[in-house]
């Protein structure tokens, strides 16, 4: 048994350690460890027809500004039925339907106004080929679903998930979709988009059986590839937990025999797979699990490591979130109160450095993460959808990806004494204490360092003093410019919530509240040169505040 005097010295000297208020991050520009992959330039959203009106062109134009990388979207219902009325879970192109004599008839005036809104601004599709028009449903009816927050999950799934009732009609149509789209938008512009089928084909979204969506795959990839042999296509989509779908998804690509060419293996350009965390109340405080997300991938990843033939093959994250429904509000899920405040940006830059690290440990080629998160039409303001803008008012998530924007170039070595390892938080998470955390990237004038103050658990918690050192740096005339997300700053939430919370803010109040959305900088001169080519900045984070240090020369 140890000492009372002992033990009590034990017990300060670890107190100190693991609740340590300083923070100190060393960051090695000599130290290269990957590219700065601009994985985080991926949206989505279930509702297409959402793209092409006032808010969404608005928040897609500010999209496409986040950098000099294109920005791919996704989005499901491209090719469902209906007169492209949204609602919320559901849109509509009426790209199919079939005349008296069972003659498809193919329509792509929505479908080419969605394209439309991405190619004017430079974004690319990563198109997704579904769900099922109504006419080749083998279970057609009901067809729209009328679902709302707070009911069922299974009110959804109707005659769209179905599989086709004829899989060459349902080759033709891809085939033709394609085409066309090379006629409009030119060989070259398809060639950079990529596409993908189905959506979640081991859930709810599939009501067909595992051979039948390997028909259903092969039979799409091969109209695509009909249409333009140099086009981009992968799949499968699967939720978090779908590894067992997903390696026989893959099985089927590079050993099966296809069902249209009766050869070995079907077309597959990039593997896709999805990832959600599962935020909930604990007395009443919202408390999020980063690590069941990044399980989900660690997971995903170690079954596509596991074939050598994906060695290089592009893995994109088809949706990489918090949980798992955008328009699942407050109101009927009071644990998404994350989403409006700072918290949902301290999670997205913690999480996003994850997945950095996750690609290096398998050594994958992820090219990109789609944040299944975009803006919802005619709601309420500040509603408690996962959403980058409200009623065209930027929420404080989006400045994180701002951020990522600025960074570029090479990333670079990083240590600190209050940042968690990979192993740990794919272990318990992060609910011990605080993590301060950073990411830094290297480019030809420049050096970025984004840093945050996460917690799983949302509550305010301390001012943390951080002490950025960078080394690496022999040039003598450095900018420093720190950007900033907390509770007073780049926060529209904040705005408006000292505006009283209005229902139907003025139009002055709007405005206030779109300059209040903006990415916005602090004042820092404490920039200070070290000995040798070592250069230190000193700054403070709130609780789940983020930070980007920009050195420029």
């Amino acid at each position: 048994m140890l000492k009372k005097p002992f033990a009590i010295a034990l017990l300060a000297l670890l107190s100190s350690t693991l609740f340590a208020q300083d923070a100190v991050i060393q960051v090695n520009l000599d130290k290269e460890i990957g590219s700065m992959t601009p994985i985080w330039s991926w949206f989505g959203y279930d509702e297409p027809n959402y793209t092409y009106m006032k808010d969404g062109q608005k928040l897609l134009t500010e999209l496409s500004q986040l950098s000099k990388s294109p920005v791919y979207v996704r989005t499901h219902n491209l090719l469902t039925s209906g007169d492209g009325t949204p609602a919320l879970k559901w849109g509509s192109t009426h790209a199919y339907t079939e005349d008296k004599h069972g003659n498809p008839v193919y329509n792509w005036e929505i479908t080419d106004k969605i394209f439309d809104t991405y190619v004017k601004r430079g974004m690319k599709p990563l198109a997704q080929i579904g769900f099922m028009p109504e006419a080749l449903s083998t279970k057609p009816h009901p067809y729209q679903h009328q679902w709302k927050p707070g009911l069922p999950y299974s009110v959804i799934e109707t005659g769209w998930a179905y599989p086709p009732k004829d899989y060459k009609k349902w080759g033709d149509l891809t085939y033709e979709w394609v085409k066309h789209c090379v006629k409009r938008y030119g060989q070259k512009e398809v060639e950079s988009w990529y596409w993908e089928v189905w959506n979640e084909p081991d859930g709810a979204y599939w009501k067909g059986t595992l051979p039948e969506f390997f028909k259903l795959y092969d039979y799409a990839a091969d109209g695509v590839k009909r249409a333009l042999p140099t086009a981009k296509i992968g799949g499968a989509n699967v939720t978090g937990g779908g590894m067992k779908f997903l390696n026989a998804f893959i099985k089927h690509c590079l050993y099966d025999t296809n069902y249209v060419t009766g050869k070995i293996g079907s077309p597959l350009d990039a593997v896709l797979f999805h990832a959600k965390g599962s935020p909930r109340l604990v007395n009443g405080v919202v408390q999020m699990d980063i690590r069941r997300q990044l399980r989900n991938i660690d997971d995903n990843m170690k079954v596509i490591a596991s074939f050598p033939e994906l060695k290089d093959k592009a893995i994109i994250i088809g949706e990489s979130d918090p949980e798992g429904c955008a328009a699942c509000g407050m109101s009927t899920n009071p644990e998404n109160a994350y989403r409006n405040g700072t918290m949902y940006s301290s999670y997205t830059a913690a999480s996003f450095a994850r997945h950095y690290e996750l690609s290096d440990k398998f050594k994958t080629n992820l090219i990109g993460a789609v944040s299944w998160s975009f803006e919802f039409e005619d709601q309420p303001w500040f509603a408690g959808f996962r959403d980058l803008a409200t009623n065209g008012v930027d929420k404080p998530v989006l400045n994180v990806f701002r951020m990522f924007g600025k960074m570029s170039g090479s990333r670079v070595a990083v240590t600190g004494n209050s940042m968690y390892s990979l192993t740990t938080v794919l272990d318990s998470s992060i609910r011990n204490k605080n993590e301060i955390g950073a990411m830094a990237a290297k480019g030809k004038n420049s050096a970025t360092i984004m840093v945050w103050n996460y917690h799983d658990t949302n509550k305010p918690g301390d001012i943390i003093p951080v002490s950025v050192a960078v080394s690496g740096l022999a040039q003598k005339d450095i900018t420093l410019t720190e950007y900033r997300i907390d509770e007073s700053h780049s926060n529209s939430y904040t705005a408006w919530k000292k505006m009283g919370s209005p229902a139907n803010p003025t139009q002055s109040q709007i405005k206030q509240l779109q300059e209040a959305g903006m990415l916005q900088t602090i004042e820092n001169n404490s920039l200070r040169k070290e000995t040798g080519s070592t250069v230190v900045i000193e700054t403070q984070l709130p609780g789940q505040a983020v930070a980007l240090v920009k050195l420029t020369w």
